[in-house]
């Protein structure tokens, strides 16, 4: 399953997005994942310091 983002608590800070190795999150107003491009690798839950990012 792809990561999944708690929109109403994610900071859009993007560390996420610099840790996918695939590219699949964006960061507008919020972090959002393409559910078609993610390998569900965990490196962005790991990375998120809020803790808002997990795997479905």
């Amino acid at each position: 399953m792809p990561a999944f983002v708690n929109k109403e608590d994610c900071i859009a800070c993007g560390a996420c997005a610099d840790v996918c190795a695939v590219d699949a999150i964006t960061v507008d107003d919020v972090a959002s994942v393409d559910p078609d491009t993610c390998i569900d690798c965990g490196a962005c839950v790991e990375e998120c310091p809020i803790s808002c990012i997990t795997l479905e």
